[in-house]
């Protein structure tokens, strides 16, 4: 098994978090992964993003040029990654805040997911990265969504504990989506 991911959105969206859980619950599953988060000015209003890898077997470079998946949260993340992405890829598309018109659905998988209205559903418009997250989850299979829900502790931060519900919540709601 071997899938890697670039995710993508605007600094303040929770994309980082959401790489390193990811990254983590393949640990937790005895794989090796990888996380790079792309930290710099772009993070002010731009696009930030991170790259993760999971495998059963080692992996070569953690630096993704053609992605197998993408995880995109807003319109300037689509503009420059879709194109980037593998013929037969699978993205998540955010569809409150892309336009599906945008979106190519011949030559990749596209699962549009409403991930802010979803949130605000759970009751946090700030846990649509974990929508996203949970979709994504649902959509490759490249995990057991519980290994992510029981990671959430060793991600956030103490001082957030009480959120972890919360959170686990709306990975099932992304999941749920997808599911339909």
């Amino acid at each position: 098994m071997y899938m890697d991911a670039i995710i993508a959105g605007f600094g303040g969206q929770g994309v980082m978090l959401i790489g390193n859980l990811l990254a983590y619950a393949g640990m937790t599953q005895g794989l090796n992964v990888t996380y790079i988060p792309v930290y710099g000015p772009e993070m002010r209003g731009g696009t930030a993003n991170c790259t993760v890898v999971v495998s059963d077997d080692d992996i070569g470079s953690p630096i993704i040029h053609r992605p197998k998946s993408l995880i995109v949260m807003n319109r300037p993340s689509l503009d420059k990654f879709q194109s980037r992405l593998q013929d037969g890829g699978i993205q998540i598309i955010n569809s409150s805040l892309i336009d599906a018109s945008l979106t190519e659905q011949e030559r990749v998988r596209t699962v549009l997911v409403p991930a802010n209205e979803i949130a605000d559903k759970v009751g946090n418009s700030r846990m649509a990265n974990m929508v996203a997250l949970g979709a994504y989850i649902q959509a490759t299979g490249v995990l057991p969504l519980q290994a992510v829900k029981d990671s959430l502790g060793s991600v956030i931060s103490s001082h957030y504990a009480k959120l972890i519900p919360k959170n686990a919540e709306a990975l099932q709601a992304g999941a749920d989506h997808v599911g339909k």
